[in-house]
């Protein structure tokens, strides 16, 4: 038994760091230097122990692990401090752990950058306390404490419209969880109803017998905050405005990783809890899934914004996770998985190479720009293996996720898979011709004399680089983790539903049982 509370530390660390920067912004004598150490230093930390906590993990076991239970309130109340880890969990608490101190260090040199780091170190608190949590109170707590500091980093230090695009994102995400709350203290009541015991315990909640009608409205609730969040077509129009108002590395965590909380939410909570409804449904949400997906991609067509672009090539690229989540079959929800990794290194990569463009330009349009490759090379070179992953192009990890995704929902629902193909050839299309406008051409005056990356900048985007490549290349020890917690999540939906996918699909990925 492990005697270190790792979870509990991924969420501590962050969340004393942001009170510590808060505390120090009360003594003018303070540096700024020192407040960007602090900051860095600690998100550095929590990447250790997150790191920590996949080694300690066991590769082949589906269930919780390393699991934190103590009583947080009254037995009356019923709320427990119960985190756990699994499998689906853990890639998303590794993607934070890396974004987050890259963010932190391309926020140097921002305006008041003490509340800057204090405001983002609070955000990964709430980020890690949202993917680790088992007590659906304390999950809404954290889900809803993402809220406050992702206002106040686009509305502090975002571009022209941010007041507009920072309220915007606050009232459609406070609106959805308004819903997840209804649900999750309507589902406690129940529950309580049949077993005389009041918990928020999702392993307890998932026990609980309910008729069709209220499964139904009870998984509606649910996906209301999570569809929102991620955001899924058509919940979708507060993110364009809020990922091209924010400060780059502000985009880089709220797509990367805020809209991992939507998917995640669906994958851990709907699943488990609302499996019938979930089967019932599935045909509803797969459509709208394909629906963002091509509208996601067509529209990036008409953009000349770049961070437009790469905005609504997130929302395709979410509508793909969507679809191998409601596919219910183990390849595509493990691609789905793999797919939320995937997707934060690529979009994060995407939006840190649009800030260097913009730090150099003062724009992001690509039609005022045009041949920067011919003076930044590296830049040209780094933006190209980010684009080919975006397109999902076969040795980098975009084609890995996205093969996983219409190959496990070709098995179950056929014709969906294939008009879902038709987004991967006009994303080929939107990127190409971006890739073009930008770095292609001959160079404008100002083009032709801007910088290469330079050193810091190339350590920012290494990591990511080399997890894409590494990831296209060698996917195995990632899809070895997630594949026990995704089959033992299959299973217990086609348990509950009496649905089996068909027999081609009854073996993990790479035909691991």
């Amino acid at each position: 038994m492990h005697t270190v509370p790792f979870l509990t530390l991924l969420i501590v660390l962050p969340a004393a760091g942001a009170l510590a920067l808060g505390l120090l912004g009360l003594d003018r004598r303070v540096s700024g230097d020192l407040s960007d150490a602090i900051g860095i230093g600690v998100s550095l930390a929590t990447l250790v122990i997150a790191v920590a906590t996949m080694v300690a993990m066991k590769v082949s076991f589906g269930g919780y692990q390393l699991v934190s239970d103590h009583a947080y309130t009254g037995v009356t109340l019923g709320v427990r401090w119960f985190l756990g880890i699994d499998g689906i969990s853990v890639f998303l608490v590794l993607l934070a752990a890396v974004l987050f101190p890259l963010a932190l260090i391309l926020g140097r040199g921002r305006a008041n950058s003490r509340a800057y780091f204090a405001w983002i170190l609070l955000l990964e608190a709430a980020v890690m306390g949202s993917f680790l949590s088992l007590d659906l109170i304390v999950f809404f707590f954290m889900f809803e404490l993402t809220l406050v500091p992702s206002y106040f980093i686009i509305a502090g230090w975002g571009h022209d419209r941010r007041a507009y695009a920072a309220i915007k994102f606050f009232l459609y995400t406070f609106l959805g969880s308004a819903f997840l709350l209804v649900g999750i203290l309507a589902l406690a009541f129940i529950h309580q109803g049949q077993a005389h015991v009041l918990t928020f315990s999702l392993v307890a909640l998932a026990q609980t017998h309910l008729a069709s009608s209220t499964e139904i409205l009870l998984f509606l609730a649910f996906t209301a905050a999570f569809a929102v969040k991620a955001p899924l077509f058509p919940f979708h129009t507060w993110s364009p405005d809020a990922y091209t108002e924010a400060p780059e590395e502000g985009s880089v965590i709220l797509s990367g990783l805020l809209a991992k909380l939507g998917t995640y939410g669906i994958i851990r909570f709907d699943l488990n809890l609302f499996p019938h409804a979930t089967h019932r449904l599935a045909p509803i949400f797969l459509t709208l899934a394909v629906i963002g997906i091509l509208y996601g991609a067509i529209v990036a067509c008409a953009q000349r914004d770049l961070k437009r672009l790469v905005a609504y090539s997130s929302l395709a690229q979410i509508g793909f996770i969507a679809l191998g989540t409601f596919a219910l079959s183990t390849q595509g929800l493990a691609g789905a998985v793999l797919l939320m990794l995937n997707h934060g290194l690529i979009v994060g990569a995407l939006f840190i190479l649009v800030g260097f463009i913009y730090q150099r330009r003062g724009t992001w349009q690509a039609n005022e720009l045009r041949g920067l490759q011919k003076a930044a090379p590296l830049m040209a070179g780094v933006f190209t293996v980010v684009m080919m992953a975006s397109i999902g192009v076969p040795g980098l990890n975009g084609f890995v996720s996205e093969f996983l995704v219409l190959s496990g929902t070709f098995i179950t629902h056929r014709w969906w898979a294939v008009v879902a193909v038709l987004g991967v050839i006009v994303a080929a299309i939107y990127l190409l011709w971006a890739y073009q406008q930008v770095f292609q051409r001959e160079p404008g005056v100002e083009d032709a004399t801007i910088k290469d990356l330079v050193h810091l900048e190339r350590l920012v985007v290494a990591p990511l680089i080399i997890l894409i490549v590494f990831l296209g290349i060698y996917p195995k020890p990632v899809l070895d983790r997630i594949n026990p917690s995704v089959n033992q999540l299959i299973a217990h939906v086609e348990t509950a539903t009496g649905h089996s996918q068909p027999s081609v699909a009854t073996q993990g990925v790479g035909g691991q049982p």
